[in-house]
């Protein structure tokens, strides 16, 4: 009976917790405008297939308000983004090569 329990459990904490950033796939954008005191970012993105999405402008909370100080706006970038309860939410950010 323990066991179903812990199993149980672990099965609810799967499916309940959001994606890793490293699992999913990463899109193409360029910046255009970062709300600090928001946590929020504006990107001009391409195909994001996770999310079934074709490209658009449009703004994302961030996971992490430390992901913004990596780029301003202008800059090109790769990056993840994932619907955390219910908002589209970038997950990871990297300056494009």
């Amino acid at each position: 009976m323990k066991t179903r329990v812990i199993a149980g459990l672990l099965l609810v904490t799967a499916i309940a917790s959001p994606t890793l950033a490293g699992d999913l796939p990463q899109a193409d954008a360029e910046v255009r405008r970062i709300n600090a005191a928001g946590q929020e970012i504006t990107l001009r993105h391409g195909d994001i297939k996770n999310l079934d999405m074709p490209p658009m402008t449009m703004v994302f909370k961030v996971k992490d308000a430390a992901l913004l100080q990596k780029v301003k706006p202008g800059d090109k970038v790769k990056f993840t983004a994932d619907k955390v309860n219910g908002a589209y939410t970038l997950m990871s950010i990297e300056p494009a090569p």
